[in-house]
């Protein structure tokens, strides 16, 4: 009967784990490209008003 190849296992489960953070890697690099390139808009939270000055006094109570 023969032997199990515990290094040939091994190696092979580094490989896919290698490979996987490579590419998770490459989907942050492509979203963080992506993100770049879009235009931002300050769009203020629903239900928070915001001052003159930018202060937030959205539910405040007096």
């Amino acid at each position: 009967m023969a032997k199990p190849n515990y290094q040939f296992e091994k190696r092979q489960r580094d490989l896919a784990k290698k490979q996987k953070q490579e590419e998770k890697r490459r989907e942050k690099l492509a979203n963080k490209a992506a993100n770049a390139n879009a235009p931002q808009t300050d769009v203020p939270e629903e239900g928070v008003s915001q001052g003159v000055n930018g202060q937030d006094y959205g539910t405040a109570l007096n």
